[in-house]
């Protein structure tokens, strides 16, 4: 019998996203023995933000509705989706796998294939255009997909998983000006790379825009004349992907900074940078990490985590491969934003420090730089290393050298990912997915969850509200809005009702409630335009049912929840 030919990329593309798979598999292994029933341990609020955002997207899909603004929160005022972490360029391809599955499980199925995708676009990029060894090209490939500080993400953030546009917009700035390459049919591609990767995670495009910047003028500058020869081709090209990317954006860069519910400023979290003790630390979601070092430097967010041993490894590499433009390129641009990534002030063990960061030279004003993250910056350091791994492997591929290939894979070992942390969950009431709140709520009205929707206490009404894929609005809620100044805030301003509820939610009796209480609870009802609150028996302690019961009368009962219906009074 004639053997089936199998072409030569697929014999090693294959395997290589397999592996990818597989990694993605043990990362979310502590999801498999109860899918439905588990949720992060670590950034619960955040994995039910990214589900509401995926029953947005269907929803948009489903009613053929706007998808750059949303009223199934925060009503009356609504929700700017695109000063938010929106995500469309996710979650609306992913519509008709969220209406069959819902958004639990399709959120599951992007955490897992995000990073997965990310490394084989980095494998992708790596062994067509900058190594010859596909084993070399799928360790920077998968270090590009599952770096530790990356794989960190997989707590709750999705969107800092979905990387696999940015290698290919790497490569097209890099074809820009090189010699033979037509800029005519280069630029138009990488203006439409941009244009979805703004739907995807704005932060990471502009990380990488600069990250891109900063590596051409490096490269420039250790080899200046071939790289002044293709400055004209290069602007000309860059002019066309801008004009290109221009026509998709035009409209929904002018919703996010002009539309309604903007914000001009940002100040939650660009003070965050990166920890020094973090550059050198394994997490705790790899094999040679520890929760109690994390638990000292992981105050706020980190993303480099590379570990002492990979540290210790690079700088080798660096030594060893100097001589090659692409390594010392890579190798300075690494570094460069390493140090960008300390932020504005200097954080060592856990400890925020009396000295001045590189970040503290950024005006507070700039537009857009002033509001970002620095720590999120070092994930250039992590495409750098990945670069510098690649090439490492092919280098002693070429040279039949097994000591370093082996020396190479034992450093990354330790990085090997383990389970993601995750706990139990209370089901969404069958008064929610069987849609018992039909009987109650016409169109313009609203269910109220008990607490209020917030990114405290009243998170569970927002998986009530991704459950039923947006089929009933909910007031408040969790996201990024203007406050009185226009800055942004977490949430809108808190009404007096949802403060009151907000601590009823964790006291064993009622609280007590006077006439302005009742009178305030009236009003904000009626600015919510509540048909009903809904209140889940299982929420302990027993509290908040009281304090309601001053605040309206007793409720009913109906299915497995307790009701309100103050239709009457709104």
């Amino acid at each position: 019998m004639r053997k089936l030919a199998v072409p030569a990329r697929l014999r090693t593309d294959l395997p290589a996203a397999l592996v990818f798979v597989g990694l993605a598999a043990v990362m979310l292994a502590g999801y498999w023995g109860d899918v439905r029933g588990r949720i992060s341990a670590e950034l619960p609020d955040d994995q039910v933000w990214f589900e509401w955002l995926l029953a947005h997207g269907a929803y948009c899909v489903r009613h053929a509705t706007d998808p750059l603004f949303s009223m199934r929160q925060n009503v009356p005022a609504g929700v700017n989706m695109m000063t938010n972490t929106s995500v469309l360029g996710v979650t609306v391809p992913l519509a008709p796998v969220t209406l069959l599955l819902g958004p639990h499980i399709t959120y599951l199925l992007w955490l897992g294939g995000a990073p997965a995708a990310t490394a084989f676009a980095g494998y992708w990029v790596l062994s067509r255009h900058v190594v010859a060894s596909p084993v070399a090209a799928a360790v920077g490939g998968g270090f590009a997909g599952f770096a530790p500080g990356t794989a960190h993400h997989a707590e709750g953030q999705p969107n800092f998983l979905s990387n696999f546009l940015l290698p290919f917009i790497a490569l097209y700035v890099a074809r820009l000006g090189r010699p033979g390459r037509r800029w005519t049919r280069d630029g138009p591609v990488l203006g439409l790379l941009v244009a979805y990767q703004v739907f995807i995670n704005e932060e990471q495009l502009l990380v990488l825009a600069l990250g891109c910047a900063v590596a051409l003028t490096v490269s420039g500058v250790l080899r200046p004349r071939p790289g002044a020869a293709a400055l004209r081709p290069f602007a000309a090209g860059l002019a066309t992907a801008a004009g290109v990317a221009a026509v998709p954006l035009a409209y929904p860069l002018w919703w996010q900074f002009r539309g309604p519910q903007t914000y001009t400023a940002n100040p939650l979290f660009n003070s965050w940078g990166e920890d020094l003790h973090a550059l050198v630390t394994y997490p705790y979601n790899t094999v040679a990490g520890a929760r109690a070092t994390e638990a000292t430097i992981g105050a706020t967010e980190q993303n480099s985590w590379y570990g002492i041993t990979t540290v210790a490894v690079v700088a080798v590499l660096v030594l060893v491969l100097w001589p090659s433009l692409p390594a010392r390129t890579a190798a300075v641009t690494g570094l460069i934003f390493a140090i960008l990534s300390l932020g504005p002030r200097l954080r060592v063990g856990g400890r925020l420090t009396a000295h001045d960061g590189p970040w503290a030279l950024i005006p507070d004003g700039l537009p857009i730089v002033s509001q970002m993250m620095p720590s999120r910056l070092v994930y250039i350091s992590t495409l750098a290393i990945a670069v510098l791994l690649a090439l490492g492997w092919d280098r002693a591929s070429a040279d039949m050298i097994l000591d370093v290939r082996l020396a190479l894979a034992l450093t990354l070992v330790p990085l090997f990912p383990t389970p993601t942390p995750v706990q139990p969950i209370d089901p969404v009431p069958h008064f929610i997915t069987a849609g018992g709140w039909h009987a109650y709520v016409a169109d313009g009205r609203t269910v109220v969850p008990l607490p209020v929707p917030s990114n405290g206490a009243g998170l569970a009404g927002l998986r009530w509200s991704a459950a039923a894929l947006h089929e009933f609005a909910v007031p408040a809620g969790y996201f990024l809005g203007p406050d009185a100044d226009h800055r942004a805030m977490m949430g809108p301003p808190s009404r007096p009702t949802t403060r009151l509820l907000d601590l009823a939610a964790y006291s064993p009796t009622a609280l007590a409630v006077t006439d302005a209480d009742r009178a305030a609870a009236l009003d904000d009802i009626r600015y919510w335009r509540a048909a009903i609150l809904v209140l889940d028996p299982r929420h302990r302690p027993d509290g908040l049912r009281q304090t309601v019961v001053k605040l309206f009368g007793p409720g009913r009962q109906v299915d497995d929840v307790w009701v309100w219906d103050v239709r009457d009074r709104t």
